[in-house]
């Protein structure tokens, strides 16, 4: 990844030891600390008055964009940031060891390497489970549509859900080589690159009327950096944003580049987070590999674009699912334009209060008070706030919470229809486990850590059709928008703080 040439700044204190000779003793790299080459673009100046802790962290993953890392996909790498290289000459040798040359990926693959992409599946998710509670999501009470449902379940009912031993292997989705050919036909080139690519798509006039049908029923895989795109752009224009959306890419990726050689106070707790963030994932596996720089670079500029929300834990699930479909800089550019979109509305998500996760916490909780007044009171009465359980859901757009297969359906759904989707997903979860939560033995402990669980969907047709059907239900959708307008009117009065569970 190039950067773009920073702007001057004022040179460390001469009384003290400079930002460079401090990561040098740290940091043995095969490349210089403080470089201007035309090959890197890079200027490794702290600025004035940054942290120099956060200087070494930004620093570290610009130099190692330069010589890149030894075994990337299959290696755990060398950690640099949290826990500095030590001075012992066996700790800089290790180090220096892990160090790449330029010509990492120029020959033929490793066998290593060719072992570890055979054991991934086809996400490029390694197959050992990585999650603790898996739950079975069961089709068979989302066969049935959402209506008021006054009455406890029986009340000899389980408190559990059925749990999973591991996570079952990822199976190609079904006709996924006729849906391949059904969205070839329907999605056509809008404008192209200089080089040919496409650079954006639009729908066949003639297949608009198919194209919610089929985003339900899944998109392709190898369509879904188009049709996400698709989305995002047709959102911007519904909301009269799309000359401002059409200007916009070419200079948000601009922003990106400048953004990269400037420092951020979140620098160190993004570097933190970075490791854990789908670390099963083969890009993100190796430390200081592409992935895990890509999305640390990703973060640290996006923390710069918002003084309001700066950087929360969230973002950074959301960001990782991203770069597995678009280079860096158009992230960016998706965390943007999902950031200030009001179809979509992460900045309320992520603003300081968590202001739009209340909001569709309150949605929720009326859904639920409406259609099963029963579930409503035994919340209520095992003081289960929808907090304690729903605030990761929302807040990393159910990451961790689904499968990877099932989180990308959800997101197509997103993308096109807008944050409702997560609220109806939300509302489904607790559908499902309804009888669960009003059994006789159900209580705090029970409940809290049954709606905590990742959750592995049975059929996740069934799911996708019941959100569809919900999502197209107009008295459900109006009552909704109603209740956003109701939490904002109790907002402005100052009685939101007793208006949840």
């Amino acid at each position: 990844m190039k950067m773009e040439q920073a702007e001057e700044e004022p040179a460390a204190s001469s009384s003290s030891p400079s930002a460079s000779q401090k990561a040098n003793s740290s940091l043995p790299l095969k490349h210089p600390i403080y470089t201007e080459s035309p090959e890197s673009k890079t200027s490794l100046v702290p600025s004035e008055g940054e942290d120099m802790d956060a200087f070494h962290v930004r620093n570290t993953y610009a130099q190692l964009d330069i010589s890149g890392v030894k075994g990337d996909g299959w290696e755990d790498g060398v950690e640099r940031t949290r826990a500095r290289v030590g001075a012992s000459r066996a700790s800089q040798l290790n180090a220096a060891a892990a160090l790449g040359d330029g010509t990492e990926k120029q020959g033929d693959l490793d066998e290593r390497e060719l072992m570890a992409l055979a054991s991934v599946d086809r996400y490029g998710f390694f197959s050992t489970p990585s999650h603790d509670r898996l739950i079975l999501l069961p089709s068979l009470p989302l066969t049935k549509r959402l209506a008021p449902t006054p009455s406890p379940g029986p009340r000899d009912a389980s408190t559990s859900g059925r749990s999973l031993a591991s996570l079952p292997p990822v199976q190609p989705p079904l006709k996924e080589t006729s849906r391949i050919a059904k969205w070839t036909r329907m999605m056509k080139p809008r404008k192209r690159e200089v080089g040919g690519n496409v650079e954006s798509w639009f729908v066949k006039p003639s297949k608009e009327s198919k194209l919610r049908e089929r985003t339900y029923k899944g998109v392709p895989d190898r369509w879904r950096p188009a049709a996400w795109e698709l989305f995002m752009t047709r959102n911007a224009w519904s909301n009269g944003h799309g000359h401002a959306h059409e200007l916009s890419m070419q200079q948000l990726e601009r922003d990106f580049e400048e953004c990269l050689t400037k420092p951020s106070t979140y620098d160190i707790q993004i570097d933190l987070d970075v490791p854990r963030t789908i670390s099963g994932h083969v890009l993100f596996r190796t430390r200081y590999g592409v992935g895990q720089r890509s999305l640390f670079h990703v973060l640290h500029c996006f923390s710069l674009r918002c003084s309001t929300c700066g950087y929360v834990q969230g973002m950074g699930p959301i960001a990782a699912t991203l770069l597995c479909y678009f280079p860096p800089s158009h992230v960016y550019a998706s965390l943007v334009r999902l950031h200030s979109s009001p179809q979509y509305a992460l900045h309320t998500i992520f603003a300081p209060g968590f202001p739009g996760l209340l909001e569709a916490i309150y949605v929720q909780e009326q859904i639920i008070k409406e259609m099963m007044p029963a579930i409503y009171r035994a919340f209520g009465d095992m003081g289960v706030s929808t907090t304690s359980y729903a605030t990761k859901w929302y807040i990393t757009l159910f990451a961790n919470t689904v499968t990877f297969q099932t989180q990308l359906r959800l997101w197509d759904a997103f993308l096109l229809e807008g944050k409702d989707v997560f609220v109806v997903l939300a509302v489904g979860i607790v559908w499902v486990f309804k009888d669960q939560i009003t059994a006789s033995a159900a209580n705090f402990e029970t409940v809290l850590s049954l709606l905590s669980s990742f959750f592995v969907p049975e059929d996740e047709n069934t799911l996708l059709s019941w959100i569809e059907k919900n999502m197209g239900d107009k008295k459900l959708r109006a009552n909704m928008t109603r209740w956003r307008t109701q939490w904002q009117q109790l907002v402005q009065e100052g009685k939101e703080a007793t208006a949840l569970l």
